[in-house]
């Protein structure tokens, strides 16, 4: 797991940092624009060669003397003194650089404005142009608004941004932080949103790189090093105690309140990033079949009638694969012969109704439960009351959550902590509504409310684990726990929108359920793996690969 950082937390780190003596605001900024180049010509090594031309630099442009040309475009804040740093490294290394400012100089803030003065000894300051216009330039840097930004991008320059990064096809575009004017905590625009080819960032990613156009207006992520500590926070409180350490050196006891005060009302919980799935549950899958099946559980997967019963097949595939010592298949009479002609490994036993699956739960050896997946909104009613009141760990999906829709209220009064719903996003607004219009809503100042917090709001509502699906999957527990498990960057799989792969995902949570795995690191680690073999299989993919690449993954990963 890698700690992802809000707008708020970054700045009370960097603040603690520097009040505690080690370093300087004036270093962490000449750090940070060191950081860009460095980015950029690891990036794009042919910008760091002479007379060499970059891969999507203007063909028709002629190198003058001083071979690369960039622009730097610089904003009101620190954001544009790392932009003033970011210029001054490239021109001493021989760049043509124009260096572009929105806002009064007088107004910069102190390391911002010592930078500033560096740049004026060596060239022009330039007011930033209103309206539409295309530099000619081979790097084109976005040093405007970064993580502080907390309104819409302001109009006299938003029409020029966004004329900018829609015409950029012949010149690679950087951001400093997060592109102008998204949200560095939601990953969403406020106004217009600046679109780069590579965003550098510092410390750590934040929230908005990997949520909603977070991945798609940031291009690449490269996180650089500026100088500050690099602890491992376990949750909201323990990252408070770190930054309010009476041990650190504190101006006043005014500011110290001050300070706690508004981390109390500014920070949000501690967001990690699924990277690679915890050790507690990769123990536990290491132990493959040792042992008698019951020992690594025996999950139930409830299926709909006759015709409907492919989902429930995929996710008990899913379940089974991922380790789970038994899977059976609950199926109504009318769909018994149709799902025996289909299976195997797989077991069957007739579930017609509610009373029938009361029944077949008296085996107190079914640990795990999945129901949704083509189960019916109408059998969906009458069986999700049975599985939660005999209170073992279930994963509700699809209908099991759309039968609730009319009242959300009912299902949450039923729920435990051992239960996990899976919805998507028009599940999610059926189950939460009010929630998922909040999400909805335009955002017009920062930070925008985010899929971060509103996981967050159903986990504490729901009273249980919620994954909220996309892309951009959010796992969140009541007590704050929360995590992304991202499709994007690097770990980019389009192909894993396919219709029944959402089912896999389901079996896949109910098979680590069964092991054993808590609920939190069960929807983690079979999120995470969903992703991973998506990526080993690659484009043509369909959900019934998704399970048959788990060996292979597990492999890879040493198991």
């Amino acid at each position: 797991m890698t700690e992802l950082l809000t707008a708020a937390q970054m700045r009370a780190i960097e603040k603690a940092a520097i009040d505690s003596g080690k370093v300087t605001g004036l270093e962490l900024m000449e750090w940070a624009g060191r950081g860009v180049v460095e980015a950029i010509f690891e990036e794009w090594p042919e910008l760091g060669k002479r007379g060499s031309s970059p891969s999507r630099s203007r063909e028709y442009l002629e190198k003058d003397e001083e071979g690369f040309r960039a622009v730097v475009l610089c904003g009101p804040g620190n954001n544009g003194g790392d932009g003033f740093v970011v210029a001054r490294l490239l021109r001493e290394r021989g760049w043509a650089v124009e260096v572009f400012l929105y806002g009064d100089p007088e107004k910069l803030p102190p390391d911002a404005r010592v930078n500033y003065e560096r740049w004026v000894e060596m060239g022009e300051i330039l007011p930033l142009p209103e309206g539409t216009w295309s530099p000619h330039c081979d790097l084109h840097i976005d040093a405007l608004f970064g993580t502080g930004l907390t309104r819409e991008i302001p109009k006299a320059i938003s029409y020029s941004l966004s004329y900018l990064h829609k015409h950029h096809a012949h010149f690679v575009a950087v951001a400093v932080d997060t592109p102008s004017g998204l949200c560095a905590d939601s990953g969403r625009a406020l106004g217009v949103s600046g679109k780069a080819d590579l965003t550098v960032t510092f410390h750590r990613s934040k929230v908005g790189h990997y949520l909603s156009e977070g991945p798609t207006r940031s291009g690449k992520i490269a996180v650089k090093d500026i100088g500050l500590p690099v602890p491992a926070f376990k949750d909201e409180a323990e990252l408070l105690a770190w930054v309010n350490n009476p041990k650190r050196k504190r101006p006043s006891a005014e500011e110290l309140k001050a300070e706690t005060d508004r981390l109390a009302s500014e920070h949000k919980a501690v967001v990690r990033l699924v990277a690679v799935p915890a050790t507690g549950p990769w123990a536990k899958i290491r132990k493959g079949n040792a042992g008698h099946k019951y020992a690594h559980g025996h999950a139930l997967i409830l299926s709909g009638g006759s015709g409907k019963t492919g989902a429930a097949r995929l996710a008990a595939r899913g379940a089974l694969r991922i380790g789970a010592g038994l899977v059976t298949l609950g199926v109504p009479p009318s769909a018994q012969m149709e799902v025996a002609e289909q299976i195997t490994a797989l077991m069957l036993r007739r579930v017609e109704n509610g009373d029938g699956l009361a029944e077949v739960l008296k085996d107190e050896r079914l640990n795990a439960l999945c129901l949704g997946p083509g189960l019916g909104v109408e059998r969906a009613r009458e069986l999700v009351p049975v599985v939660l009141r005999a209170g073992r760990a279930a994963v509700l999906d699809a209908d099991a959550l759309s039968a609730f829709a009319d009242a959300p209220d009912q299902l949450f009064g039923m729920l435990h902590e051992t239960s996990v719903l899976t919805p998507h996003g028009g599940e999610f607004a059926r189950l939460f509504p009010d929630i998922a219009d909040k999400l909805n809503e335009t955002p017009t100042k920062g930070p925008a409310y985010s899929k971060v917090d509103a996981t967050l709001e159903a986990a504490r509502r729901a009273g249980c684990v919620v994954l909220f699906k996309g892309p951009d999957t959010v796992i969140a527990a009541p007590d704050g726990r929360c995590s992304i498990n991202s499709a994007h960057y690097e770990r980019a799989a389009p192909w894993l929108a396919t219709a029944g792969s959402g089912d896999v995902l389901a079996g896949f949570i109910t098979g680590l359920l069964a092991r054993g795995i808590a609920p939190m690191q069960a929807a983690e680690t079979a999120a995470w793996l969903h992703v991973e073999c998506a990526r080993e299989f690659g484009p043509g993919l369909i959900a019934e690969d998704l399970p048959e690449q788990l060996p292979a993954v597990f492999r890879k990963q040493g198991l």
